[in-house]
Order: C-alpha cells, then structure tokens, then sequence
C-alpha cells in the first residue's frame, strides 16, 4: 500500500508514519525538510520517500503532485499539515498562509494525485468558531488579524477542509473520503507562542492532550478495515461522527466552494 502523508516530519503525523510504516505502508512524505524526512527513515529504519515542496507555494504543490503521480499509484492521501499563524502573512502568490496551507495546498493535492482507495483530511472542532468569514467568497481575504482573531481564521479554514472532503466524497464515488478532528493535542502545541514548550512540558506531565489518541484516528481513517465503504464522513477521535458546522454544511455552499476553489487555482496558475 503506497501512502502519500503530509506534516509527517513533527507532531500527530510523525505517529500516523510511524504505524503506518509498523503495518507494512510504503510511505511518500510531502514537506520542505528533507533533514527532517532523513531523521524519519532513520527512526523507522525503512524506506520513506520524500518530494519536496512547501505547502504555502502553489506551485511547489503542484510540482510535487506532478511528480508523484508520475510514479507509483497512490493508495491512500493523508492530508495532515497545517499551521495556526498568531499574525497575517501572505504567500507569494496572494494569499493567506492559512488558507493556502491548511485548505488550498490539501485541495491542489488532492486533485493531482487521484488517491485508488482513501482520503484523510485532518479537520478541527475550531470549525466551529469561523465567525463572520465566509467559506465561499473569502479565500482571497488577506486583512490583519491579532493573536485573539487568529483562532476564527484558523477555524474558518478547518471548515473549508471539512466541506472540501464532503464535496469530494461525492465527487469520487468508490474511495473513502473522511475528514477528522483529532481533538487538543500537545504535540506541536502553539509553536509560535514564545511560552509554547513550557506548557506542553505541564499539559504532557498531566498527561492532558496525549497525541497518540488524536493520531489514532487518522491511522484508521487511513487503513481501517472497521472504515472500508465509509465516505462522506466526519469524525472525532473517538470515532463518533460529528456535523459539519455552518455555514458550510449544505450539498450547494460545498459545491459553491468547490467551483470557487478550482476558479481561484486557475487564476494564479496553480
């Protein structure tokens, strides 16, 4: 089984490459380090391929979805990466670093590689705290925002994941197309906030926000038999379904967002 994971370097998708690799997966990691994809192999001792790219340049996306689909089928898609940015910072090509990397990057991806069997989008209950962003006609929305405000936009683009992956389930009928909230995890927790390792040192004492709970769930989304046939879902780390927030859960704004999507890639020739 070929499985093509992003963010597999640090955090929830070190654990998920990890059992992955322990179950037999031929793993292709998607990310900016190769050092970082070099210390993976030697901590799994097998084969981990890499293509590089940095998920907020488009165009390295697709360069990289190019380049794989150019070789071994892809069996199953974990989209993992993300990044919660406390500030505004744009991308070369126009847009959020949120949106190009925890929405835009995963849909490019996605769409290039045609996964045979599965797809895993790692979603968020701060999908539920979007505010008044607007998951169709803001993907271009580049306003400051503070550290406060950093959690909506944060949350608006893990309710882009979730109706990109429903959308998409319908769009690929025969694979399993799921998204999930992998809850609170102190892996990785906050990494730009100056007080960030210290409080994960207590949370982790405490023995609050285990990782190995939340990449549980993104394991058997991605090779589950218990989830053989089951698309279109959302799910929390405990395996409960979970609804889609609004203003994003009908059949026609997830359409809507989809047409939107694809329209603003051809734009910036991604």
């Amino acid at each position: 089984m070929h499985v093509v994971i992003t963010g597999a370097t640090q955090g929830l998708g070190r654990l998920v490459a990890g059992e992955l690799a322990r179950r037999g997966a031929e793993l292709t990691v998607v990310g900016r380090s190769r050092a970082k994809v070099a210390e993976l192999r030697r901590e799994l001792d097998g084969p981990v391929g890499f293509c590089a790219a940095e998920l907020s340049n488009l165009g390295e996306v697709r360069r990289a979805g190019e380049t794989i689909a150019e070789g071994r089928a892809v069996d199953v898609l974990i989209n993992n990466a993300g990044v919660h940015a406390f500030s505004q910072r744009i991308t070369g090509e126009g847009f959020s670093e949120m949106v190009a990397v925890n929405y835009l990057a995963p849909w490019l991806l996605t769409s290039l590689l045609s996964p045979t069997t599965r797809v895993v989008t790692v979603a968020s209950q701060a999908s539920r705290h979007s505010g008044a962003l607007d998951p169709v006609s803001d993907l271009r929305r580049t306003d400051d925002y503070t550290r406060r405000g950093s959690s909506a936009w944060y949350g608006w683009t893990k309710l882009l994941d979730i109706m990109f992956s429903q959308e998409l389930a319908r769009r690929l009928p025969g694979v399993g197309v799921n998204c999930c909230d992998p809850g609170f995890n102190t892996t990785g927790l906050g990494r730009e906030l100056p007080f960030a390792g210290a409080l994960q040192r207590i949370l982790t004492a405490a023995r609050i926000g285990d990782p190995r709970r939340g990449a549980a769930i993104i394991t058997a989304l991605a090779i589950d038999p218990a989830y053989d046939g089951v698309t279109g879902g959302y799910f929390a780390r405990d395996g409960r379904p979970l609804t889609c927030p609004e203003p994003g859960r009908s059949e026609e704004k997830q359409r809507a967002l989809w047409a939107e999507t694809a329209a603003t890639l051809q734009s910036v020739g991604a």
